[in-house]
């Protein structure tokens, strides 16, 4: 998520390399990162941290806890990013070390890479208005942003976080099926592929209730009729309304 958001900024000139530093243990990925974007990489999080005005943790659940410790009292007045799943605004400022520092936590999802992610933002407390308006801009670099009460943020992540998993394993199904029907299998991902894309920009473009656009496919007694039929058999809808419920749930976990 942190290469999502370097790629963006730069991409959209709101900041030049020089004007952003990331941290990695790993020496493969800080030189990765130094080459495809120029920025400088260190392997220290305190340097960095220490460094900047605006810190964002894209980090593990799992790490969390360790990297603010080792952060202590690097964040004091500084603007907090946190774009860890199932992390609350208050246990972050509880571990930052510092109880100057504002935070706003942020979920995004993987398509930030390709610029067509979402990202839903919830604001700590102190946070100034000019601050929320440019970590905004910041994830707007990358897809749209919406804003919720941190309450729903454990369901952004059921839903938007893990979702373009869900949408993969779709994609790789209706793929399978062409295949099984005779499609040469590039064809049939290419297919599959730019159909979802194709569905969804229609139900953001037009507007209008996914099933009114569903029926306009559905012709009395047609093809689509029938493939829809063996989808509702299925239970497509309850699995995926369960899929959501599962993974918001298992995001509740990781901020206990």
């Amino acid at each position: 998520m942190a290469e999502a958001l370097i790629g963006g900024l730069l991409s959209a000139k709101l900041y030049r390399p020089d004007q952003i530093r990331a941290a990695d243990p790993d020496g493969d990925r800080r030189d990765s990162l130094k080459q495809r974007f120029g920025i400088l990489v260190h392997p220290s999080n305190r340097e960095v941290a220490g460094w900047g005005t605006v810190v964002v943790l894209a980090i593990k659940p799992q790490v969390t806890e360790q990297v603010l410790r080792e952060l202590d009292g690097q964040l004091a007045g500084k603007l907090v990013v946190s774009v860890v799943a199932g992390w609350s605004i208050s246990r972050v400022m509880g571990l930052a070390g510092t109880a100057s520092c504002r935070v706003i936590r942020a979920m995004p999802n993987t398509p930030a890479l390709v610029k067509e992610g979402v990202t839903a933002l919830s604001y700590g407390p102190d946070v100034r208005e000019e601050e929320a308006a440019l970590v905004r801009r910041l994830f707007e670099a990358v897809g749209k942003v919406v804003s919720v009460e941190e309450r729903l943020m454990d369901a952004v992540t059921g839903l938007s976080g893990s979702g373009p998993a869900y949408l993969f394993l779709a994609i790789e199904a209706l793929t399978d099926g062409g295949v099984k029907m005779g499609l040469p299998r590039e064809v049939a991902a290419l297919l599959a592929a730019q159909t979802v894309l194709g569905a969804a920009r229609m139900v953001l473009e037009t507007g209008e209730h996914p099933a009114c656009l569903r029926d306009r496919v559905a012709s009395p007694g047609g093809t689509t009729i029938a493939g829809l039929h063996c989808l509702e058999r299925a239970g497509i809808r309850a699995a995926l309304i369960e899929a959501v419920e599962a993974a918001t749930k298992r995001s509740q976990e990781l901020g206990r």
